[in-house]
């Protein structure tokens, strides 16, 4: 038996490596392991692909407008439940459920700010919160940022990032596509410059209504575009899709969009766009 005893000098230590979770992140777009810290320090782009990851509405804030210059409006327009809804979970609960998680009180964020010294309107939507659909609460609040826009004739911001109209809210929800389409269009009318930003993914009635009625439309690369889903279209017109379809560049190619702008840069063109196309304030 002795012969399958190690004796005292021939025992070695096993130590288990525990390694954190969290640490490493797998790229959506390229498939590899990039260290977490690296694409946070890169403003949550991938740094081997330029992969745009989804980032919340206040971290887009950090990054878009002034420091200190941010002051929210209408925080107190919250979702209503107007048609006592349910499904696996009463919409009450799972309104609850996201506010609680996300932090906001609704899938959008309005206020008034300034990009490199520039004066104007900004309302910009987080995935995060019921995937980032717009109810009437989203719709009430776009309008009376737009309504502050026009009031203040400076310029209007929104950054889309949605799966589009909130079912739970049925008619009153595809309601607000009209309402903030209205809305948007008082704008053009009385010169006031509306910029929209479309960040992955950017889907149904919110890519229907107001976030593609923009001056200027801008996407970030490679982000996720158009109305229904690929696989529900090609199901419809009984077609296979071409390669990249609904990506920002190919939307930017067919002349969908106007620009592609890098989230690093997005600061630094909109405040150029913002001298050249809105008169001072």
């Amino acid at each position: 038996m002795a012969w399958f005893k190690k004796t005292k000098g021939q025992q070695k230590i096993e130590k288990k490596v525990k390694i954190p979770e969290g640490l490493w992140i797998k790229c959506e777009n390229c498939k590899e392991i990039v260290y977490k810290k690296e694409i946070d320090k890169n403003l949550r782009v991938c740094p081997k692909c330029n992969y745009h990851f989804r980032i919340s509405a206040r971290e887009r804030l950090k990054l878009m407008v002034d420091e200190g210059t941010f002051a929210e409006t209408s925080p107190d327009i919250v979702p209503a439940d107007p048609l006592t809804f349910r499904d696996s979970v009463p919409y009450k609960d799972r309104i609850r459920e996201n506010q609680k998680r996300s932090g906001l009180r609704e899938a959008v964020i309005t206020g008034e700010a300034f990009i490199n010294g520039n004066p104007m309107i900004v309302a910009i939507m987080d995935f995060s919160f019921l995937g980032g659909s717009m109810g009437s609460a989203v719709g009430e609040k776009i309008v009376r940022a737009a309504e502050t826009a026009l009031e203040k004739k400076i310029p209007f911001i929104t950054v889309a990032s949605s799966g589009g109209a909130r079912m739970q809210e049925g008619i009153f929800s595809l309601m607000q596509m009209a309402k903030v389409s209205a809305a948007v269009g008082k704008l053009k009318e009385n010169g006031i410059l509306y910029i929209s930003i479309l960040s992955d993914p950017t889907f149904g009635g919110v890519t229907a209504s107001f976030a593609t009625l923009g001056d200027i439309i801008i996407a970030e690369p490679r982000s996720l575009i158009g109305f229904a889903g690929p696989r529900v279209i090609e199901q419809t017109i009984k077609q296979q899709l071409p390669e990249n379809f609904q990506r920002a560049e190919f939307l930017l190619e067919h002349g969908m969009i106007d620009m592609v702008v890098s989230r690093k840069d997005m600061k630094e063109t909109l405040g150029k766009i913002i001298r050249h196309l809105s008169p001072a304030p």
